[in-house]
């Protein structure tokens, strides 16, 4: 959850996350902390503080924090689960990396999402389209915003992510970063896009995909639901950081990973339906009457067995506790009172036309059980 301030000021200090989202403080020894943004620059820091064998791949999931407008599935604390793998840059790892997401996804039940893919290449090739960008955004500087223009002066690349409207145009005019790679980034392109199409896996060339972060080289991705609201429809994405292990002071040492919103993902699945969410809370309220105490073992029995059950408190009367159960949802009401237990019964009452019976005390759970199965 916290982190050095100075892991993410050597990655990022151009890009908005660490100069404007990022909580920062000082702790009573007075050194400068941030609570953590994202979670690559955490894992590759430990990775240069621990030197593990490489290929070395890790997963994690873990609170972030961004102060920014909090957005559909975008919290100022939201949670990622994220992969990294380093060790290799090998094409075939990107693929891997991108194929885990993918299955990740899937498994979940979503289907209308896209995976969209882009290189940004290596330090000449990003060197030479970072030149082309700012050239046109100089050009055009009169038609950006104020701001666009204030992040087109450290760095051209983060124009890119702007959703301003009087930003559009002259972004979808840019140069693409395909155009400007260099033979070894367009071979790396290609052989992850054809291992992509090996496994299946369809995408989008997207040339203006750069992602939130300096750190990128190479091939980037992200993966895009259409079932939610096109300017926050991001599930996830990622991509290649060659560099990024040396700028933390380790030695060489290529890395590709992804982080995927929770929340965000979540959404997604809601809007596919793709959990099956019960039509009511519970199944089963019991009504006390007595001392509360036949409740008390009632729902702990019920739940044992794996019925959704729940009770009234504070020894209501009759009427409000049944005025309760009515409220919640449940098919059938277990009523208990004086003369139930004198009878070593429970009265069972059917909330859907009043219909109700004895029970005998101890075959309550197995008469509920097919009860509420047989609806």
């Amino acid at each position: 959850m916290f982190e050095h301030y100075e892991v993410f000021a050597r990655v990022g200090e151009s890009t908005d996350i660490v100069r404007k989202e990022m909580y920062e403080f000082e702790d009573r020894a007075g050194r400068r902390l941030a609570l953590r943004p994202e979670g690559t620059a955490s894992v590759v820091r430990a990775f240069v503080e621990h030197r593990p064998v490489t290929p070395w791949k890790v997963w994690y999931v873990a609170p972030n924090f961004r102060a920014e407008a909090p957005q559909a599935g975008r919290y100022r604390q939201h949670y990622q689960v994220g992969v990294e793998a380093l060790g290799s840059d090998d094409p075939d790892l990107d693929v891997e990396v991108i194929a885990l997401l993918d299955g990740f996804f899937r498994s979940l039940g979503l289907r209308r999402f896209r995976l969209l893919l882009n290189s940004l290449g290596g330090a000449a090739s990003r060197a030479s389209y970072a030149g082309a960008l700012r050239a046109h955004l100089d050009a055009h500087a009169g038609e950006l915003s104020a701001a666009a223009r204030q992040t087109a002066a450290t760095n051209p690349l983060r124009v890119l992510d702007s959703k301003r409207p009087e930003d559009l145009a002259v972004i979808e005019a840019a140069p693409r970063t395909l155009d400007h790679l260099d033979g070894p980034d367009t071979e790396h392109f290609e052989r992850v896009q054809a291992g992509l199409r090996r496994l299946g896996i369809g995408f989008e060339l997207a040339p203006r995909l750069v992602r939130g972060l300096d750190y990128y080289t190479r091939t980037t991705f992200e993966f895009a639901a259409d079932s939610l609201d096109a300017a926050q429809n991001a599930l996830g994405g990622g991509g290649r950081y060659d560099g990024l292990t040396e700028q933390m002071g380790g030695p060489p040492t290529p890395g590709i990973g992804f982080g995927a919103g929770i929340e965000r993902t979540l959404l997604a699945c809601d809007a596919e339906g793709v959990f099956a969410a019960p039509d009511r809370a519970v199944d089963v309220f019991v009504v006390d009457v007595v001392d509360g105490s036949h409740a008390l073992a009632l729902t702990s029995e019920l739940r044992a067995a794996g019925i959704r059950v729940d009770r009234a408190f504070d020894r209501r009367s009759m009427k409000a506790q049944m005025r309760q159960a009515d409220r919640s949802g449940a098919l059938v009401a277990l009523i208990v009172g004086e003369q139930e237990v004198a009878d070593g019964v429970v009265l069972l009452r059917r909330m859907a036309g009043a219909a109700q019976e004895p029970v005998a005390r101890d075959r309550v759970v197995e008469v509920v059980r097919k009860e509420v199965g047989a609806s």
